[in-house]
Order: structure tokens, then sequence, then C-alpha cells
């Protein structure tokens, strides 16, 4: 099994088409120590559906799953932002699902992400980040003009607003 960068999901080379059954395998989506590597320092992590009969490693191009919808609730810090992901799994970023936004590749392009659960991330999708930008607004943090968004109370950076 393997996960497409854009969210899909692939059995034996071809796409899964029920989003039932996407839901049921996100469900027992598993991350830790590649087999055989456990202990060790700089190990790698790999992605496992795990039944309690089995556990199979799968293959994640990116992040397991794809936030596709955004809600933005109140403003200021009373705001709220509610994600939706194509696994149809809602959460409010706050301070157990951070929004992170690193660089990837040599364009140095965003690479978005928020924490889902039990170390598994969704990469938040291009449109949905521009909504995010919009919604942000700067602030100064250790004398650097940061552009973010608040959320349940906490402060999530999106970048350098310099």
């Amino acid at each position: 099994m393997r996960i497409a960068r854009d969210g899909t999901w692939f059995h034996e080379g071809k796409p899964i088409r029920r989003p039932a059954m996407v839901q049921l395998f996100s469900s027992i989506l598993m991350r830790g120590p590649a087999e055989g590597k456990e202990g060790e320092k700089g190990e790698s992590l790999e992605y496992f559906l795990v039944t309690p009969v089995e556990k199979v490693r799968i293959q994640v191009e990116d992040c397991p799953m794809v936030v596709n919808q955004m809600e933005v609730l109140e403003s200021h810090e009373n705001q709220q932002i509610l994600f939706t992901t194509n696994t149809d799994e809602t959460l409010t970023s706050d301070k157990d699902h951070r929004i992170e936004v690193t660089s990837s590749g040599s364009s140095n392009e965003p690479h978005p992400i928020v924490h889902v659960r039990s170390g598994l991330n969704a990469l938040i999708n291009r449109a949905v980040f521009y909504r995010l930008v919009e919604a942000g607004e700067e602030r100064k943090i250790d004398g650097r003009n940061v552009l973010g968004v608040w959320s349940a109370g906490e402060f999530f950076s999106l970048g350098s607003a310099d």
C-alpha cells in the first residue's frame, strides 16, 4: 500500500476509490521505528497499518493525510481554526494540534502541516494554506516580524513577514 503526496491511497497500484475504506485504513494507521531498528539512534520512522493480528508497513510519500477544508471562528486571540482532512477527521488547531511551516525543495516552497494524532501529520493543501495566510496577522517575536495565526489561544507562526 502507498499514500501519495496528494493524499490518495493506493492498493496494488490502484487508487482506493471508496472513502469508507480510506477512513477505515487511516483509523489503524500508526507511525513507529523501522522494523528491526528499535532503539537505534537516528532511527527512521515508518508507517504501519496495525490490527490485533498483523502489522503491515505502508509507504507514505509526504504526510498520510491532507487538510482540504478550513473554517475560522471568531478572531484574534479568541480565534479557532478548524481543519478537515481527506479522511474526514476534524480538529481544532491548539497546543496538541500544532501548525508548523517548514520549507522544502530547492525553491524553499512552504511545507505547512498540522499534527493530527499519535505522531501523524496532515499536509495543509495549497488553497487552505492561502486562506490561512489571509487570516494571519503580524507580530514581533524576538525582534523579527512574523506572520501567524491564532487558534485556541496559541499563536502559530507561518513564516517571516520581513
